[in-house]
C-alpha cells in the first residue's frame, strides 16, 4: 500500500490501535480501468463512519491512521487490502488496485 499527503492537516489526528468516528468526503476509482465507481465529492455528501473497527476494507482502517483534520490524503491500495479476489462487481474487478483521494473533515474520539 502507498500512502500519500497531498495536503498535511492541523486538526485532530486519527490514532493507532484506536476506533474514532471520523467524516470524510473522498473519490475511488479502479487502477485498472481509471474508472471512478464511488465519489461523496460527486453526491455533495460527506459520509461518516468508524476507522480501526473493521467495518473498513483493511486499507482505510490502516490507511487513514496519522491523518489529520483539514488534511488531504492518497492511497493506492492493494487488491488483497481491498476487495480480494471476489471484487465488488460491477465496477471493482478480482484482486484490484484501487486508488482514495480523501479529505478528513472531523475526527471525534
Amino acid at each position: 500500500m502507498v500512502v500519500t499527503d497531498l495536503i498535511e492537516g492541523c486538526g485532530a489526528e486519527i490514532p493507532e490501535g484506536s476506533v474514532v468516528q471520523v467524516e470524510v468526503n473522498y473519490m475511488g476509482k479502479a487502477l485498472s480501468t481509471g474508472d471512478t465507481f464511488d465519489s461523496s465529492f460527486e453526491r455533495g455528501e460527506p459520509v461518516s463512519f468508524p476507522v480501526g473497527a473493521g467495518q473498513l476494507i483493511e486499507g482505510w482502517d490502516t490507511g487513514l491512521v496519522g491523518m489529520k483534520e483539514g488534511g488531504r490524503r492518497q492511497l493506492l491500495i492493494p487488491g488483497d487490502l481491498a476487495y480480494g479476489e471476489m471484487g465488488s462487481p460491477p465496477d471493482i474487478g478480482p484482486d484490484d488496485t484501487l486508488v482514495f483521494v480523501i479529505d478528513l473533515l472531523s475526527v471525534q474520539a
